[in-house]
């Protein structure tokens, strides 16, 4: 049976919120040495995976709007913190971690704007992909068995990250630029 759209307690959304509160915990238990943490490797792992569980029993049950605002928020809090985290840790290079974090400023001011409009921008392959890329990348560089001995394996898919994070917000903008055109030919 669906949940109403404007429903707030579901399971999904209590998967979702528990990542959030989850968030710092896992940003303490990233180690300063650089050497990866099997602690905070399964931590990140489980909570990546909560990403796709709450996912499911959205799609199962039924999306709602607080999932819909929680959910990225949530993916935004996880993936930044703990890229900026690596970051303090000279573990990752700021330049690559302030594009990501740039385009999903900008994008998340893009979508609240057209939301404020009634308009919807679900997430594009392509922004689901880099989602997958950004988390791979924490993920190998907290790996011990990647962290030091195969640096060039989590650079490469932090720079894939960068690479899916710029053409998604290209791709974002793009549509926003047809979408007010379509609206304004419509109106006229």
């Amino acid at each position: 049976m669906p949940v109403p759209p404007d429903k707030l307690a579901t399971w999904a959304n209590l998967i979702t919120v528990g990542r959030i509160v989850l968030s710092p915990v896992m940003f303490l238990v990233i180690p300063k040495d650089n050497q990866g943490s099997w602690v905070a490797f399964a931590m990140w792992f489980v909570l990546c995976s909560s990403d796709g569980i709450d996912g499911y029993l959205a799609r199962r049950h039924g999306t709602t709007t607080s999932g819909a605002f929680l959910d990225p928020l949530a993916d935004k809090v996880l993936v930044l913190g703990a890229m900026f985290t690596l970051v303090a840790t000279d573990m990752f290079w700021i330049v690559p971690v302030a594009i990501i974090a740039a385009r999903e400023f900008v994008i998340s001011v893009y979508r609240t704007f057209v939301a404020s409009k009634g308009i919807s921008v679900p997430a594009s392959k392509i922004a689901k992909w880099k989602t997958l890329f950004q988390q791979l990348a924490v993920a190998f560089a907290l790996w011990p068995w990647f962290a030091v001995d195969h640096e060039w394996t989590w650079q490469l898919l932090l720079w894939i990250a960068v690479a899916l994070s710029v053409v998604s917000g290209i791709q974002y903008l793009w549509y926003s630029r047809v979408t007010e055109k379509a609206l304004a030919e419509s109106t006229a």
